[in-house]
């Protein structure tokens, strides 16, 4: 049930010009073909080395949609992204009824009865209080290539399969997966 949309990719082409400047490869003897030839292969052979030799990875941008359970947002919170809106409960819980496929695993229809008459009622303390750890939340994520790959080396293996789902959802969305796990 978890959904990833990517809304936008940017900045490659500027990360790979200030990753030129610190290996010498913008100088101007070269030809711009030669040039950009170069840069691509420096880029691939830089991604995957940590200690600050893959710097040019935090300029480059993705801009994420993602709906998953709170208790996946939990475990998401940990990471440093650089900016992220959300659906608020605190504005928008009170807006509808909930139905079954507002969880990721519907709790039993008495319960999302009893939600509905909170949200009758206007009682948001006690509905976000009742509101069970599989409820979706949509957010929308900000995050350089370096912080998904952060993400991508600590949660490959992760025992919660909604980490597995998460990152071949992004990886598949992206315009070079190769920064991030070294595969073509």
């Amino acid at each position: 049930m978890l959904k990833v949309k990517k809304l936008l990719e940017a900045g490659r082409d500027e990360a790979l010009h200030g990753m030129s400047m610190s290996h010498g490869l913008h100088v101007k003897l070269i030809d711009e073909e030669e040039r950009t030839r170069r840069k691509e292969n420096r880029a691939e052979q830089l991604a995957l080395m940590q200690g600050g030799h893959n710097k040019f990875l935090e300029h480059i941008m993705i801009w994420l949609e993602v709906t998953a359970p709170r208790y996946w947002w939990q475990q998401a919170d940990t990471y440093r992204i650089a900016s992220k809106q959300s659906e608020s409960t605190m504005h928008t819980i009170l807006h509808r009824h909930l139905t079954p496929e507002d969880f990721i695993d519907p709790p039993p229809d008495t319960w999302i009865a009893d939600l509905n008459k909170l949200i009758d009622e206007k009682n948001l303390d006690r509905v976000k209080r009742w509101l069970p750890e599989g409820f979706l939340q949509t957010r929308e994520w900000l995050m350089s290539y370096k912080t998904f790959q952060n993400i991508w080396n600590q949660r490959k293996k992760h025992k919660l399969a909604e980490w597995q789902d998460f990152l071949e959802k992004v990886l598949g969305q992206l315009e070079h997966p190769e920064y991030v796990t070294g595969e073509e």
